[in-house]
C-alpha cells in the first residue's frame, strides 16, 4: 500500500473501500438473519426469503440509472445520498413491525447499494493517479471479498447476543463512518460540473427489464409467473433499445456498447461471475451430500472462496499496474478454466483435497480478471461515463450471479438425477457448462483485442 499513501491516496481509498464494504456486507450479513426473522415474525421461509430477493432485485435493476445520475451530478453527492440512503433504511428495518416492512426497509437498502456500487469504482479515478488504477480496484475487489467473507459469522455472532436488529444497526452505523470518510477525504473535483439532462424513460425501462429478470430468475418454483416475467424483461429490452436510439441524452450511449472491448469485458464479467456463484450455490449441496461433511464444516469450507479473492485482490491489481490489463486478463481466465476442468475432475478422486484445490483455482482466477477487465474498462472510458460504465460492470456482474444462481442450480439438480440428491456427476456437469464460459470469454477477449489491434493499425 506504500505507493498509495502520497497525498492522502491511502485515506480515500480507505473511504471508497468502507463505501464498497457496505453493498455485499448487505447481502451476505442478511442471509444469516433468515432462520431469525422467520421465527421473530412468524412467517414462512418463502415470505422471508423476500428480505434477500428485494435487496437483490432493486440492486440489480438501479445500478445503471445510480451510475449515470452520479455522472452527471457528480460522485461524491450522489455516494454520500447511496450512503445516507442505505445506513437510514437500516434503521427503518431495526424498527419494522412486520416481516413486510422489514422487505420494504430492504428494497430502499437496495436503492443506497446500488449508488455505492454503481459509483465507488468509478470514483477511483478521483482518488489516485491512472497509473495506480489497477492497484486500487483490486484492494475495493478484496473489499468487497471481505464484506461477503465476514457477512455470515460476524452476523451469526450479533444474532446469537443480540438478536437479529443487531444486524441492521450495524449496518446503520458503518454507514455513518463511511459518510464522514468520504465527505471529508474523496475531493470535491469529484463532481462533474454539466447542465443534468436525463434519460427517465430509458431508465424506467431498463429498471423495469432488469427487476422482471431478476425476478423471473429468482422465484421459485417456476410457474407461468416466471414466464410472464420473462416476456416481460424481453419486451423490455425491445423497448429500452427503441428509447435510447431516439434519446438526445441517452441514459447508455449504445454505440459504446458496441465497441469490442467493452462488449466483451460486460459480457466476460457475466459469464465468470456466473461461475463464482455456482461454486456457492453448488457448494453446500456437494459437501454435504457427496462428501459427507456435516454444515458447521461444509460452512468453513464455502468461506475459502471470499477468503482466497480477499488475499489474491490486492496483488491482482498490482499485476495489472505491471503487466497490463490485458496480458493479466489472460492469465486469470487460464487460471479459471483450469479451477473449472479440475472440479471435473479431483473431487471424485482426491475428495475435498480436490474440492478445495479447484475452489482456489477458481477464485483466485476470477480476482484476477475481475481486476484487469475493470481496469481496462474504467480507464477506456470517458470521464463524463464512467458511473455509468462502473455500474454496467456492476450490473454484468449481478446478472451473472442470478443466471448462475437459477440455472446451475437447475443443472446440478439434473445432472444429480433429481430428487435432490447430490452427486459427482451433478459436479461434473455444472463444471462442464462453466468450462464452456470460460472459454467463451477467452474468445471474446481474443476478438475484442484482434479487432482493436487492426483498428489501430489502420488509424497509424
Amino acid at each position: 500500500m506504500s505507493e498509495l499513501t502520497s497525498n492522502g491516496q491511502g485515506w480515500r481509498l480507505a473511504a471508497l473501500s468502507l463505501a464498497m464494504l457496505l453493498p455485499s456486507l448487505g447481502i451476505s450479513v442478511a442471509n444469516i438473519a433468515l432462520p431469525s426473522l422467520r421465527a421473530a415474525f412468524d412467517v414462512s421461509s418463502q415470505e422471508a426469503q423476500w428480505v434477500v430477493i428485494a435487496y437483490l432485485v432493486v440492486v440489480t435493476s438501479s445500478l445503471v440509472t445510480a451510475g449515470r445520475l452520479g455522472d452527471l451530478l457528480g460522485r461524491r453527492p450522489l455516494l454520500l445520498a447511496g450512503i445516507a440512503i442505505f445506513s437510514l433504511a437500516s434503521l427503518g428495518a431495526v424498527l419494522a413491525p412486520t416481516i413486510w416492512v422489514v422487505v420494504l426497509a430492504r428494497a430502499i437498502q437496495g436503492v443506497g447499494a446500488a449508488m455505492m456500487m454503481s459509483l465507488t469504482v468509478a470514483a477511483v479515478s478521483d482518488a489516485v493517479p491512472a497509473e495506480r488504477s489497477g492497484t486500487a480496484i483490486g484492494l475495493l475487489g478484496t473489499v468487497s471479498a471481505i464484506g461477503t467473507a465476514a457477512g455470515p459469522s460476524l452476523g451469526g455472532l450479533l444474532i446469537g447476543m443480540f438478536g437479529w436488529p443487531s444486524i441492521f444497526v450495524l449496518m446503520a452505523g458503518a454507514g455513518l463512518v463511511a459518510a464522514l470518510f468520504i465527505g471529508t477525504q474523496l475531493p470535491a473535483a469529484a463532481t462533474v460540473h454539466r447542465r443534468p439532462a436525463f434519460d427517465v424513460p430509458g431508465a424506467l425501462a431498463l429498471m423495469l427489464t432488469i427487476a422482471a429478470f431478476a425476478l423471473a430468475t429468482t422465484l421459485s418454483p417456476f410457474t407461468i409467473v416466471n414466464a410472464a416475467l420473462g416476456g416481460v424483461a424481453v419486451l423490455g429490452t425491445v423497448a429500452f433499445v427503441h428509447i435510447e436510439g431516439r434519446a438526445a441524452a441517452p441514459l447508455v450511449q449504445l454505440d459504446r456498447l458496441r465497441r469490442p472491448a467493452v462488449a466483451a469485458g460486460l459480457l466476460s464479467i457475466g459469464l465468470v461471475s456466473a461461475i463464482v456463484m455456482t461454486t456457492l450455490v453448488v457448494g453446500p449441496f456437494y459437501l454435504t451430500g457427496a462428501l459427507g461433511l456435516d454444515t458447521a464444516s461444509a460452512g468453513l469450507v464455502m468461506t475459502i472462496g471470499p477468503t482466497v479473492s480477499a488475499i489474491v485482490g490486492l496483488p491482482a491489481g498490482r499485476i495489472v499496474d505491471r503487466s497490463g490489463s490485458t496480458v493479466a486478463g489472460y492469465f486469470g481466465l487460464l487460471a479459471l478454466f483450469g479451477g473449472t476442468v479440475a472440479m471435473m475432475l479431483l473431487p471424485g478422486s482426491l475428495g475435498l483435497a480436490g474440492y478445495v484445490f479447484s475452489l482456489v483455482l477458481i477464485t483466485s482466477g476470477y480476482a484476477l480478471f475481475q481486476a484487469a477487465n475493470n481496469t481496462a474498462l474504467m480507464t477506456g472510458a470517458p470521464r463524463d461515463q464512467r458511473g455509468v460504465t462502473s455500474a454496467m460492470l456492476a450490473l454484468g456482474r449481478n446478472v451473472g450471479l442470478i443466471t448462475g444462481a437459477s440455472a446451475m442450480g437447475t443443472l446440478f439438480s439434473l445432472g444429480s438425477g433429481g430428487g435432490g440428491m447430490a452427486s459427482g456427476s451433478g459436479l461434473q456437469a455444472v463444471f462442464a457448462a462453466a468450462s464452456v464460459f470460460v472459454v467463451l470469454a477467452l474468445g471474446l477477449s481474443t476478438w475484442a483485442n484482434r479487432v482493436e489491434a487492426t483498428s489501430n493499425q489502420h488509424s497509424s
